[in-house]
């Protein structure tokens, strides 16, 4: 509904005017942008219905969760029979992943900008189904690693086009909630992943698993081609230039809400990489229940299934700040409380699943609001600020997570403090973005 006819209002879902992004932000007016929240309203400037693209943009997004974990039960059998010696070596399949997935970020937002997203997009999933062609062929170590690296310079295309999809349909809490929704359902995906790859493996060698990557991302690609429509107006494609490339990072690094809030989401995501990279060692090694693994795994990472399922059916009511904020300081209490359990030498296998749980499904309430705030003041360069801010995050993760993961020492001391410090950090982030008011609805989507 739109409530007046001046330049500086936009639409309200709550109906009422509220100000450009721009606004209070230090940023230029940018005489070339288009309300992108217009397209909100007409699904079929993406081809899809609202449930349908919640389906198809949580289904692009699981495309790279697939290709990180679908393959883990095979590592052994990778070893074994591409003769990798060193055990540690067989890790490199998924670092080498991560590699590429963090660096083709950079590309990717650009091309979009220019292009569109839909050729990306279809150009990227036609990639990562030759690379996995690849990877299944491969007669040694090395071509794996090549393959690996591949791969996941073309499944970094999805996790920038997903956001940036979702940004011109949509913005501030709307964009929220579709995220959440979305990443409700690619949670899901890590959960099972293992469980398929085991399931695969039953029907042949650790190759099938590769084999089942490209079909799975060949429905993606059908998907893409036959229901998405390009949600990018030509109007407002950006020429590729150095000029314009320079301008949008240097918009999106310099902007404090675009960098503030991509650094928090980092962080955050950082406290995920810990627990996922040290879960065996605690379960298996610290509380003696290996068999059980698999299960308790699942009810940690369920829970930010939970969160994300929860956040998307208030944040267009509480707002992107109240919520995740509120969750900062709850994972911030709750990490304190488990410290001082752990110190004091009271920590069981039940007071770990309580506490972990109820600190990742903080997290999940952080995760897609954080991208939702970061995105907003930078909309009209979705593209590119996807690429910028998804470099950041993953990067910046990997190494938060690595150095809490190798901690590990026998104990689940060093996971504890390492989310308090995350916590800690993020306060103080989130702090100096919004010049220490928190809780307070900020720019055009009134979090």
């Amino acid at each position: 509904m739109l409530q007046c006819g001046n330049s500086r209002c936009r639409p309200d879902i709550r109906g009422r005017p509220e100000p450009a992004p721009d606004q209070g932000l230090g940023l230029a007016a940018q005489p070339h942008r288009v309300d992108s929240r217009a397209m909100t309203d007409t699904p079929s400037s993406a081809g899809m219905a609202p449930r349908e693209f919640v389906a198809f943009i949580a289904a692009v997004m699981a495309v790279n969760a697939l290709g990180v974990d679908l393959m883990l039960p095979a590592l052994a059998d990778i070893g074994r029979d591409l003769m990798v010696t060193e055990a540690n070596h067989r890790q490199w399949v998924v670092t080498v992943y991560m590699v590429g997935f963090g660096i083709g970020q950079l590309v990717y937002g650009p091309l979009a900008d220019r292009y569109g997203r839909r050729p990306v997009l279809v150009a990227t999933l036609a990639g990562f189904i030759a690379a996995s062609v690849f990877a299944a062929g491969s007669a040694s170590f090395a071509a794996l690693l090549g393959a690996r690296l591949l791969q996941g310079l073309m499944s970094a295309s999805t996790r920038v086009l997903a956001v940036a999809i979702v940004r011109d349909r949509e913005s501030g809490r709307q964009m929220a909630r579709t995220m959440s929704v979305a990443q409700m359902i690619f949670f899901i995906v890590p959960i099972m992943a293992p469980t398929l790859g085991q399931g695969l493996l039953a029907f042949g060698p650790w190759r099938v698993i590769f084999y089942g990557l490209a079909v799975f991302a060949a429905v993606v690609l059908a998907w893409s081609s036959l229901r998405l429509g390009e949600t990018l107006p030509v109007a407002r494609r950006r020429p590729l230039s150095l000029a314009n490339l320079a301008g949008s990072y240097r918009l999106t690094l310099t902007n404090r809400y675009s960098v503030g809030y991509a650094l928090a989401a980092s962080l955050t995501f950082g406290g995920i990489i810990a627990f996922v990279s040290s879960a065996q060692q605690i379960f298996v090694e610290e509380f003696g229940a290996g068999r059980r693994f698999t299960l308790l795994f699942a009810a940690c990472a369920f829970s930010m299934g939970l969160a994300s399922f929860a956040n998307s059916r208030l944040v267009e009511r509480l707002g992107t700040r109240l919520i995740s904020q509120s969750a900062v300081l709850a994972l911030i209490a709750l990490s304190v409380i488990h410290v001082a359990i752990i110190l004091n030498g009271h920590e069981t296998l039940v007071s770990f699943m309580i506490l972990q749980a109820s600190s990742m499904t903080c997290i999940g309430l952080c995760g897609s609001n954080f991208g939702a705030m970061a995105m907003e003041p930078v909309g009209h360069i979705a593209g590119s600020a996807s690429s910028v801010q998804g470099f950041i995050t993953s990067i910046g993760a990997v190494l938060v997570g690595s150095a809490i993961g190798q901690s590990y020492a026998g104990t689940t001391l060093p996971l504890a403090i390492g989310y308090l410090g995350i916590g800690v950090a993020v306060l103080a982030l989130v702090w100096v973005v919004e010049k220490g008011e928190l809780f307070r609805p900020r720019m055009a989507e009134g979090a």
